[in-house]
């Protein structure tokens, strides 16, 4: 398994996932979104394995105005806003190849193994 953690320091989920894979001993790179955030590769990879855009957007996201923005521009568009403003990207995402899950979902990482 090759799994990689992107989230914040302060995610309370993505603190979970830390936790669920330090105790079933399973090696995994955190990768803080604040700090680095994810390339286009690793993002278009992420995008296929959940099932599109839409389903990695965080609702919830504390800045309204760009999650309105990214709701209401051009298709086209959307991806690229997305890529240049991580913050409005659910977290944790969790990838494991070419599997990624996006949020606390131990369900789907324990048939990882």
């Amino acid at each position: 398994m090759n799994i990689q953690i992107f989230g914040t320091k302060k995610c309370f989920d993505t603190k979970k996932a830390e936790r669920y894979f330090k105790e079933r001993n399973i090696k995994y790179q955190f990768i803080d979104m604040k700090e680095k955030g994810m390339s286009k590769g690793e993002f278009n990879s992420v995008k296929q394995a959940v099932g599109g855009l839409d389903n990695m957007i965080d609702s919830q996201c504390k800045d309204k105005d760009l999650l309105a923005l990214i709701t209401y521009i051009a298709e086209e568009d959307k991806e690229e806003k997305i890529l240049e403003n991580q913050k409005v990207i659910k977290t944790p995402i969790v990838r494991n190849g070419k599997a990624a899950t996006i949020g606390y979902c131990p369900e789907v990482w324990k048939t990882w193994g």
